[in-house]
C-alpha cells in the first residue's frame, strides 16, 4: 500500500462516491461520462450487479437483494476500471497497485468528470476501500509476532485457529469519519504451505454533512493519509520486512 513497500500486499483499491437523492441522474449520464474518460478508458462494458441492502423494519433487520445496471469503463490493460451506476461512481485499481500517485490521479479525473456532467447536489457516502491478501511462508504461525490487530483467544482455548473473523470500527477526524477494520484467515486459498490473511480497510464519511463539494478532493487526501496509518498500526516489523 505505501510507496516504501516493493511488493505490497494489496490486491485492490477502492474509491466510491454515492450521490444523495436529489441529485438529479438520467440514462444519458453514464455515456457522457464514458464520452470524457474514453481516453483513459477505452474498453466499455455492461454488466448486471447485485447488492445485499441491510434495511432496518418493523419486524427487525431485513435483507434485501437489489439488482441494478452498471457500466464499466477499463484501461487498456483491464487493471483500472470505472462503474457508472444510478448515482454511484466507483474508481477500482487492481493489482499491482500504482502506489497513491497513480491512483490519486484516476479518482480527481473521474469526481471532476462526473461534476461536468451532474450537478451533484450532495453525497450519501464516501469510502476509500483497500483489501490486502498476506501470504505467510508457514502453515502454523503466531498471529500476534506478525500483526498488532488480532483476535484475542482466552488462556483456556486452543490457541491453534482454523480460521476466524476480527472486526472493529474506530472513529477518525473527531468523529467525522469512521475506519473499519476486518482480519480474517483465508481457508480456501489454493496456496499450499502457506498461512493467507486478508487484510480488509475500509475509511469513510460518517457525518455526510461535514465535507462540501468543493471540499471532496481533500478529503480523499486525508482519507488516504489515514489509511495509510490504520495499515500500519495493523501490522509488525516482521511482515513489513517481508515486503520491502
Amino acid at each position: 500500500m505505501s510507496t516504501k513497500y516493493k511488493n505490497p500486499p494489496l490486491v485492490e483499491a477502492v474509491c466510491e462516491f454515492r450521490l444523495t437523492p436529489e441529485t438529479q441522474w438520467d440514462l444519458t449520464i453514464p455515456g457522457l461520462l464514458y464520452e470524457k474518460l474514453k481516453k483513459e478508458f477505452p474498453i466499455k462494458e455492461q454488466k448486471m450487479i447485485q447488492e445485499v441492502k441491510i434495511n432496518e423494519g418493523p419486524n427487525g433487520l431485513q435483507q434485501q437483494i437489489i439488482t441494478s445496471d452498471r457500466l464499466l469503463f477499463f484501461t487498456k490493460d483491464r487493471k483500472m476500471l470505472i462503474q457508472v451506476g444510478s448515482r454511484l461512481l466507483i474508481i477500482n485499481v487492481l493489482k499491482p497497485y500504482p502506489h497513491w500517485e497513480g491512483f490519486k490521479p484516476r479518482i480527481e479525473l473521474a469526481w471532476q468528470s462526473l461534476q461536468e456532467v451532474v450537478n451533484v447536489q450532495g453525497l450519501d457516502h464516501i469510502e476509500l476501500h483497500y483489501i490486502n491478501n498476506i501470504e505467510l511462508n508457514e502453515q502454523n504461525v503466531e498471529i500476534n509476532e506478525y500483526f498488532e490487530f488480532y483476535p484475542f483467544i482466552g488462556e483456556k482455548l486452543p490457541k491453534q485457529t482454523i480460521s476466524f473473523i476480527a472486526g472493529a470500527e474506530l472513529p477518525f477526524a473527531n468523529g467525522r469519519d469512521i475506519g473499519r477494520i476486518t482480519l480474517t484467515r483465508n481457508i480456501y486459498s489454493k496456496v499450499e504451505n502457506k498461512m493467507v490473511f486478508i487484510l480488509d480497510l475500509g475509511y469513510f464519511l460518517a457525518k455526510k454533512s461535514e465535507v462540501p463539494m468543493s471540499g471532496v478532493l481533500n478529503w480523499i487526501e486525508e482519507a488516504h493519509s489515514y489509511v495509510e496509518e490504520i495499515f500500519e498500526g495493523c501490522i509488525k516489523d516482521k511482515l513489513r520486512a517481508l515486503w520491502r
